[in-house]
């Protein structure tokens, strides 16, 4: 079972997904954001340096997401009490208005494209759920990543 192939596909059929309009142009890709994203949400009060840590990217990239990020509301960041010249990330305390248009994308235009049989767009749907519910962001968490 290849899952990080899967992971992949999944990932690529997300961001084909998401819609782009009035979000401007970045230097960093969807997918960073994305996988930035999670970090934080699976390590809140993060710094760039350990999300960087974790995620193997580039300090400049990481803090080039996080840009993004706090662009469009979707984290907050605070100094570290316990030293000064850190910056703490955390995900928002309310949902924007850019990831709540995120959250409410339909995929299924996307999926059933993507399916050699659209007719079992249900079927992979309901699959899809099951392993969200097992396997989410807090299971990055679990492993260590």
């Amino acid at each position: 079972m290849d899952v990080a192939l899967l992971g992949r596909t999944l990932m690529k059929l997300g961001e084909a997904a998401i819609p782009t309009e009035g979000i401007g142009v970045y230097g960093t890709s969807t997918q960073s954001v994305i996988i930035v994203a999670a970090d934080i949400k699976a390590h809140p009060g993060t710094s760039v340096k350990d999300i960087a840590a974790r995620t193997g990217f580039p300090q400049s990239k990481v803090s080039a997401c996080v840009a993004r990020l706090r662009e469009a509301d979707a984290i907050e960041t605070s100094t570290d009490p316990s030293d000064r010249r850190r910056t703490l990330i955390t995900p928002s305390r309310h949902t924007s208005a850019r990831v709540a248009a995120i959250r409410s994308t339909d995929v299924d235009g996307v999926l059933a494209r993507a399916l050699e049989d659209p007719s079992r767009l249900e079927e992979v749907k309901s699959a899809l759920m099951v392993l969200i519910e097992h396997v989410g962001p807090s299971a990055l968490a679990r492993v260590g990543s």
